[in-house]
């Protein structure tokens, strides 16, 4: 089988932990870069990595690169790349992309000399002269750094952070992918009792018992390439069984959440259910001021509210100072918070071991790591 090529986006910070997990699959030849990891293998490592990848945005199959100081020569790289090995005559093909530090900086011309120039070479192979457009969706995205344009085609779709089990969510919801880093970077895996204080719609409870019982996140999901004519029915199959066959289902995993809101409670229950389930969830509405410690060592991992205004920004510190008091000290258990206040450890009342930046989309944040 013909070896291409692959690229997967994820969250700035998101690098390395993407490029391990895509190690752990067994995927070949993995390259870490900003942003992205790349590897490379057949259409049955690019279904693996879609089902499986819990930190990446999706899986792009690397289709040209090539270097374009003028919209001349990114018409004639587009125009030189193999489009017919995936796009057939009657399928649509937008395009989407980005240009950083760059000559063709202008983002709408870049997509319609990309556009034009995808066009001309179907128009040509196909000996037509007008394209239907009326198919399947064919997504291509482009990227152009320092002047270097790379073409790609989307074979996820909609974005892997949406697994399918949260149709719903709250005002301020958690990605799934990030939610699946901070379990990662905690290093959860599922022997301890996990519990979210302010568990929202449940992402961080139902990414730490999917990975847990390592169930794959996309297996109750869709994918672009599983419509398109040039993967087979059986690699999609294969993936599907394989995934499904590791599933640890004699595995234990315990956790629980809190929320002061009853409606992010019966979120949490519904999603889990959603999920998988067998997921030994459980959710109740209270206060974190009503926390008594439990007789087990707890792995706490959460993403506590806060916002952007100063009255929102007091009274997401009341919370913390809240937390300081009930849990502080963690006497065995370990706490894994999400922020993007840099005052927290002072109002919270202790320093952390250990803090990471991440980025909660746009919004700079850091992970506070309590563990010794």
């Amino acid at each position: 089988m013909e070896t291409m090529t692959f690229c997967v986006p994820c969250l700035f910070g998101l690098e390395g932990l993407v490029g391990d997990e895509l190690r752990r699959l067994e995927l070949s030849n993995v390259r870490v870069e900003d942003r992205r990891v790349f590897f490379e293998g057949d259409f049955a490592a690019m279904a693996k990595a879609n089902l499986c990848c819990r930190m990446g945005e999706r899986v792009m199959i690397l289709l040209s690169e090539f270097d374009a100081h003028s919209f001349e020569d990114l018409f004639q790289g587009v125009k030189a790349t193999p489009l017919e090995r995936f796009i057939p005559k009657d399928g649509a093909f937008p395009v989407k992309g980005y240009s950083l530090n760059s000559q063709l900086h202008s983002v709408p011309d870049c997509q319609a000399i990309v556009k034009k120039a995808a066009v001309t070479r179907l128009g040509e192979k196909y000996g037509l002269g007008w394209l239907p457009e009326t198919g399947e969706t064919y997504q291509l995205r482009f990227s152009i750094m320092k002047d270097h344009v790379e073409l790609f085609l989307d074979t996820s779709g909609v974005s892997l952070h949406k697994r399918g089990y949260r149709r719903e969510a709250n005002l301020a919801p958690l990605h799934e992918t990030m939610a699946a880093a901070m379990v990662n970077l905690a290093r959860y895996r599922g022997r301890d009792f996990f519990w979210d204080p302010f568990c929202g719609s449940g992402t961080l409870l139902i990414e730490a018992g999917l990975k847990a019982l390592n169930i794959a996140p996309g297996l109750n999901r869709s994918f672009a390439a599983e419509r398109l004519g040039f993967v087979s029915d059986k690699a999609w199959r294969a993936a599907r069984s394989e995934a499904a066959d590791a599933i640890k289902r004699g595995a234990k995993f315990r956790a629980f959440g809190y929320d002061i809101d009853g409606e992010c409670v019966s979120l949490t229950l519904s999603n889990a259910k959603k999920a998988a389930p067998q997921l030994n969830i459980t959710a109740e509405r209270r206060d974190i001021r009503d926390y008594a410690p439990p007789a087990d060592e707890l792995k706490i991992i959460t993403n506590p509210p806060y916002g952007e205004r100063m009255l929102e920004v007091e009274q997401a510190r009341e919370i913390y100072r809240a937390m300081g008091e009930r849990l502080l000290p963690l006497n065995g258990s370990q706490l894994y918070i999400i922020t993007p206040d840099e005052e927290f450890e002072t109002i919270f009342g202790q320093k952390a071991d250990k803090n990471r930046k991440l980025y909660n989309g746009m919004m700079l944040c850091r992970l506070y790591s309590y563990f010794k």
